[in-house]
């Protein structure tokens, strides 16, 4: 096993091709080929075949069963010794379309689109290690330089699975989006919607707009790629059809069955812990929410990733006497680590101002447009 191999990405023009370029390269010190037909300057396939030690597939999923074989027919054997990856969000038809090659096999799938930090810190990352014994070792400095937290599961638990956390989930919200969608099931344009807006609302519009956002084939083939998907929505279906009726019938029976049905019923089966844990994190994201909606409030960005940056940038509020309520740490959409502060209702806007030129003159960080 080569410890530092050269990669291979299939698929390199694409939004996680790009990503995983700049990984392999940036965090993990190693040169990185691609091909992608959207490039016309990536490497040829031949030459990934030939040269690339590790072999990385990050293609539409719909496209990478028989992208695999036919990479497969093209390598004639010269891929044993390698190992081969993929990162599709759907794993049993990739892993098996590769075990059909002489190589060491691992389906990845990290539960995030690419994201704006250098790593999966904070994500999740499903391994399907399906044939692995030589690259062990540097399988598992890949998975440590990731950062992401690690879950092992055979490719049909995590179909499984993935009917269930992404394809219910995402089904869910694009329902609720063609009925927000729908003028004749609102009151006025869905802006005006917005200032009702609760917690659980907020955050459901917000992830009804990430999907919206991204790359449509993407949950176009999360729908249809995976086998254990339709089953999941027919249930569905079903038990949403099950609360239409009981609340259109609005009879004291009907009532006490959907209490007792969706409400008493579920609360037994998931039971005090997973309860209380999911109540909690609600409520966190709902702070959280809450600051983010404080006007009285400035995002900064620390040029200066060193020790001690937050705390001089500390000392310039205590210096004209600005009380901080809040503090958050995330990013601008080009990815630039900024920190979020809150402040007491009785922060006078010269204060902020005075503290915006303050900064400006010290180097120390930059105030951002909210």
């Amino acid at each position: 096993m080569n410890t530092s191999p050269l990669i291979g990405i299939v698929g390199s023009a694409g939004a996680y091709g790009r990503w995983l370029r700049r990984f392999f390269e940036a965090q993990m010190g190693l040169t990185v080929i691609g091909h992608d037909p959207a490039d016309a300057t990536s490497h040829s396939e031949e030459d990934l075949l030939t040269r690339a030690d590790v072999l990385l597939f990050s293609a539409p999923i719909r496209h990478t069963p028989a992208l695999i074989e036919r990479y497969i027919a093209q390598s004639a054997g010269r891929e044993s010794g390698k190992l081969w990856l993929d990162i599709t969000s759907v794993k049993v038809a990739p892993v098996a379309a590769m075990l059909h090659s002489q190589a060491e096999v691992v389906g990845l799938h990290p539960m995030t689109a690419p994201p704006k930090s250098p790593t999966l810190r904070g994500r999740v990352l499903v391994v399907c290690a399906a044939r692995i014994a030589r690259w062990k070792p540097w399988l598992s400095a890949l998975l440590a330089a990731l950062e992401a937290e690690c879950v092992v599961a055979t490719p049909e638990q995590h179909d499984r699975a993935m009917a269930l956390v992404q394809a219910l989930v995402h089904a869910g919200h694009l329902a609720q989006a063609s009925v927000l969608n729908d003028p004749a099931a609102r009151p006025g344009a869905l802006e005006t919607l917005l200032p009702f807006r609760s917690a659980s609302f907020e955050m459901d519009a917000a992830i009804a707009a990430r999907i919206l956002s991204l790359n449509p084939s993407i949950y176009e083939d999360i729908q249809f790629g995976n086998p254990y998907v339709p089953d999941v929505l027919r249930r569905a279906a079903e038990r949403l059809h099950r609360i239409a009726t009981l609340v259109g019938q609005g009879s004291d029976a009907a009532r006490n069955a959907f209490r007792q049905e969706f409400l008493l019923h579920n609360q037994q089966g998931f039971g005090d812990v997973v309860l209380a844990e999911g109540n909690y994190t609600f409520e966190r994201l709902g702070y959280l929410l809450a600051d983010l909606h404080d006007e009285h409030s400035m995002s900064i960005h620390l040029p200066e990733d060193r020790p001690g940056s937050l705390r001089d940038l500390l000392q310039i509020f205590e210096r004209h006497g600005v009380n901080i309520a809040s503090l958050h740490s995330s990013r601008t959409p080009a990815g630039e680590v900024h920190f979020r502060f809150g402040f007491s209702r009785d922060t006078r806007p010269t204060q902020l101002s005075e503290v915006a030129q303050t900064l400006q003159g010290s180097g120390i960080g930059r105030v951002l447009p909210d």
